[in-house]
């Protein structure tokens, strides 16, 4: 009753003030922060607000409304078709799912109230508001005392246990509307089964009742059975699930007492018998009838729409964005979703980067980078030749043809001076470039690609040829010096090539000497061109810096030097030559005596 005192007062409100109302309604009743899904329709460009100006809605506040407080006021006024026009399965403006808004029950739910079945006689059997809650769970498996119930559930995974106040609360309650859909249950909640089918829709149901659908039990296995779903067993003590339809010896564990079809544990052990498989009701109807998509009801009609591998009412398969029928119209396929030609070209459609039109779906779209072209668009700026399948070149956010672009902005080559056309494959080395095929080595010509080559003096060769030109060589052989080289007046040689000229001997690392720009060994040297000693008659060769003496036409190494009869050193002293000999002093005055 405090809701209806809200609209009545809202009615009299300013258009302006209705929002405040809201908020302060959501408040105060809905218990909490104002939720996100607060929608303001009119900034969401929603559609249906013109819809909503109509004088056949009688408060306007819904302009300004949560889904929440829509399906409140639906259900007070007698307006429920009128909310879910509104709400039709999604909000008509984030399109995002009821459920996503929270719009499920915010009361409780007694499933077997919600079949339309009779009350059990059994006190045990019976599920209640007050001893679920009692418990801490909003629902509480029949057929079990209390002391068993926390065994049940700690069978089931946590996020499963719809104990108050978890996610486990929330799933049981989005269970109860997936797998037991109100339309599915009762003509008074079909809006959509035409008068000439409710027989066929009573037909349907009753038959469903009768033959199929039916509520489980929970118990305490006392045998060994096999459970169905897992094929394992079911131990006495344990906690199993029995349904009547099945016969009175099958058990199922409480976690296998799920759909066939979606897998889902069965919400409240509601479940339905279809060629010995378990199933939830929304997936048993749907093994004989289709289901619309849209409307989400049963069809009885002969004649529906298949399209997206989904079924349809014949009016029901609508445009994402504007809901018009796309019933025998063409449509576009966009996220799953599909969308009339003109709303599809209105909210995805790129315009034209040259005539700024949009590119319909009939049209080619050509694009580049961030660009998009009509087919007939894509054009070069200067010369307006088409591009389509040509290739282009792109300056300052232009396109042009090769031709054009080349004469305006192209690079030249470095070897032969020509441009580069536009798709040419271009060679760069530091500030220079070349076409691929004058990228070539200066001396042999030869294509280097991606080889490995050597630049001097603004010219390119190849390893082979900068080898040949450029590399050490030496000058007695004249080939090239890899490695190990000996440098002899300014000259290179190789190790093996650097020997004395007269015997032959390697000079690498040995002492020698020259004579007429020639090296030789100290050995050959002496003997061939040395002078000799008077006395020993042995080469003076100098290696080393050996000192010798010379006077007149004969020579002595500092050591012969010396006495001929005393035998003492003459170096650095006076001495008389005594026909071959030289003598010291003393020894010339005794010889005189």
């Amino acid at each position: 009753m405090s809701f209806i005192v809200v609209v009545i007062t809202v009615v009299q409100f300013k258009q302006s003030s209705i929002k405040n109302v809201c908020n302060n309604y959501l408040q105060t009743v809905c218990i909490g922060p104002v939720p996100k899904d607060m929608l303001d329709l009119k900034a969401h460009c929603c559609p249906l607000y013109s819809g909503l100006d109509s004088p056949l809605i009688p408060w306007p506040g819904l302009k300004f409304a949560c889904v929440r407080i829509l399906e409140l006021y639906g259900k007070v006024f007698g307006q429920e078709e009128l909310c879910e026009l509104i709400i039709r399965k999604t909000c008509g403006s984030c399109k995002c799912t009821k459920d996503s808004h929270d719009v499920l029950h915010e009361e409780w739910v007694n499933v077997r109230d919600r079949l339309g079945f009779k009350p059990v006689q059994d006190p045990d059997k019976r599920v209640s508001k007050e001893r679920s809650y009692s418990q801490g769970y909003s629902w509480v498996p029949p057929g079990l005392p209390s002391h068993k119930v926390e065994k049940y559930f700690n069978s089931l995974p946590s996020n499963k246990v719809p104990k108050l106040g978890t996610s486990g609360e929330k799933y049981r309650d989005k269970q109860v509307v997936v797998q037991l859909p109100k339309q599915d249950l009762a003509l008074t909640y079909c809006k959509h089964v035409e008068q000439r089918h409710h027989q066929s829709y009573e037909d349907f149901i009753n038959a469903r009742n009768e033959i199929a659908l039916d509520i489980g039990y929970a118990r305490e296995c006392t045998y060994h059975v096999e459970c169905p779903k897992c094929k394992k067993n079911v131990e006495p003590g344990e906690i199993g699930v029995f349904a009547s339809k099945f016969g009175d010896t099958v058990l199922w564990h409480p976690t296998c007492f799920t759909c066939t079809e979606c897998q889902e544990l069965l919400v409240d052990l509601t479940y339905c018998l279809y060629e010995d498989h378990l199933y939830c009701e929304r997936h048993y109807a749907q093994q004989f009838k289709p289901r619309c998509s849209a409307c989400d009801e049963l069809i009885f009609s002969g004649e529906y729409t298949k399209a997206m591998n989904k079924d349809w009412h014949s009016g029901h398969f609508c445009c994402w964005q504007c809901d018009e029928s796309l019933t025998g119209q063409r449509y576009v396929l966009r996220d799953d979703h599909p969308y009339c030609i003109k709303c599809y070209e209105s909210v995805f459609a790129n315009p034209c980067d040259e005539c700024d039109k949009t590119i319909g779906i009939d049209s080619k779209d050509l694009s580049y980078k961030d660009k998009h072209w009509h087919e007939a668009c894509f054009l070069c700026s200067k010369c307006r030749v088409s591009l389509v399948d040509k290739q282009f070149g792109s300056k300052v956010e232009k396109i042009y043809c090769g031709n054009c672009y080349d004469t305006q902005f192209a690079a030249r080559c470095d070897g032969c001076g020509d441009i580069f056309r536009a798709g040419t494959k271009k060679m760069e080395y530091k500030t220079r470039q070349w076409h691929e095929k004058c990228f070539s080595c200066v001396v042999c010509k030869s294509a280097i690609g991606t080889k490995s080559f050597i630049p001097r003096d603004q010219e390119v060769y190849c390893a082979t040829c900068y080898e040949e030109k450029f590399s050490t060589r030496c000058v007695k052989c004249d080939k090239i010096i890899t490695s190990g080289g000996v440098t002899y007046k300014n000259e290179p040689w190789h190790r093996e090539c650097f020997t004395c000229s007269h015997c032959s001997t390697s000079l690498a690392g040995q002492r020698f000497t020259s004579r007429d720009e020639k090296p030789y060994c100290g050995d050959c040297f002496g003997e061939l061109f040395a002078k000799r000693c008077t006395s020993c008659v042995k080469p003076i060769t100098g290696i080393g810096g050996t000192r010798f003496i010379s006077f007149e036409d004969r020579h002595w190494h500092n050591d012969c030097f010396i006495c001929a009869s005393c035998k003492t050193s003459l170096v650095g002293r006076g001495f008389i030559t005594d026909a071959e000999d030289i003598i010291c002093p003393e020894c010339a005055k005794q010889k005189l005596m």
